[in-house]
């Protein structure tokens, strides 16, 4: 699966994970890092070294208030965002190709469900 991923996504310039992360603050501008990590399942730190790699090439921009960070889009990230959305659909694709559609729709379902249940335990 994570082959097939950073192949669809290649074509942007970022790893599967970094592509993840600017759909997740595109949809959720001003998000803080730790639903980041939540959502994506990844450790705190290794959320901040995403960030600060994409702060670094100009996709994303944080915001102190107090002591919370919040996390934004820039222009550049949000004039990406249907390419990284197209890669997500062909992935998809891709793999009910593989899989057939029915498992993996269910497999979507069923991760979506196990991320939900993870967060409210927390």
């Amino acid at each position: 699966m994570t082959k097939i991923a950073d192949e669809e996504f290649k074509s942007t310039g970022l790893s599967t994970s970094y592509a993840f992360l600017l759909m997740t603050v595109n949809e959720k501008s001003g998000i803080q890092p730790m639903e980041i990590s939540q959502q994506m399942m990844l450790t705190p730190s290794t959320v901040t070294r995403l960030i600060d790699k994409l702060e670094n090439k100009k996709y994303l921009r944080r915001e102190y208030e107090g002591k919370q960070v919040k996390v934004f889009p820039t222009e550049k990230s949000l004039v990406i965002d249907k390419k990284l959305r197209d890669n997500w659909l062909n992935l998809f694709k891709k793999y009910s190709d593989i899989l057939g559609e029915n498992v993996s729709v269910d497999l979507t379902v069923g991760i979506s469900k196990a991320v939900e249940k993870m967060e409210s335990s927390i």
